[in-house]
């Protein structure tokens, strides 16, 4: 069961952890959109509020996101210091990247744990057109906070909570995914050049 949360304190939380995951904190936004689209069904929160809310919040989030990264996100990425050639590789990758899929990428990442923190902070430091980016983000967000929240409003509270609580999960099995690969990365060259 999800603890009634009054409107007052429900509205502004689902903004502001929208919004910051949208710009690029590692913050649990979806999750957000799932509790209150259960609340909605609880009759705590109004679904329609909860998706209009999730919408400006992604795309204002996601704006900011984007401009962070076309005015320092490259420089900040492609310079010297901790995982330097990691970042440098993934630069170039998201070049590529987004030069022949970033529409399809801005739009699909907002359905996706992980990218969809770093996504719109990409398509500004690979310069992606402004406004193919705003266009894939409003629709992004419109079908994102529309499924999400309306899927989690079917499901019924207890529904809604089991959904969060695997998505929370999801999210930390991905991080610990990413971390242990990269971990293993990092360690075969000094492998390989012990051994030679």
């Amino acid at each position: 069961m999800l603890i009634p949360v009054p409107a007052a304190l429900g509205y502004p939380a689902l903004g502001a952890l929208v919004f910051g995951e949208s710009t690029g904190l590692p913050v649990p936004g979806e999750t957000a959109l799932i509790t209150a689209g259960g609340l909605a069904a609880a009759g705590h929160l109004a679904l329609p509020v909860v998706v209009v809310i999730a919408i400006v919040a992604a795309v204002t989030g996601d704006t900011l996101g984007y401009w962070i990264g076309r005015r320092r996100g490259r420089a900040f990425l492609l310079r010297d210091g901790f995982m330097a050639d990691h970042r440098r590789r993934a630069v170039t990758r998201a070049d590529r990247f987004f030069a022949r899929r970033g529409t399809a990428t801005v739009f699909v990442s907002r359905f996706i744990p992980g990218v969809r923190v770093v996504a719109a902070v990409m398509a500004g430091a690979t310069r992606m057109p402004w406004r193919r980016f705003a266009l894939a983000n409003t629709l992004g967000a419109i079908v994102w906070a529309t499924t999400v929240a309306g899927l989690a409003y079917l499901l019924g509270p207890s529904g809604a909570a089991m959904l969060a609580v695997g998505g929370l999960a999801f999210g930390g099995l991905a991080l610990t995914g990413g971390w242990w690969r990269q971990r293993r990365r990092g360690s075969t060259p000094r492998s390989v050049a012990a051994s030679a």
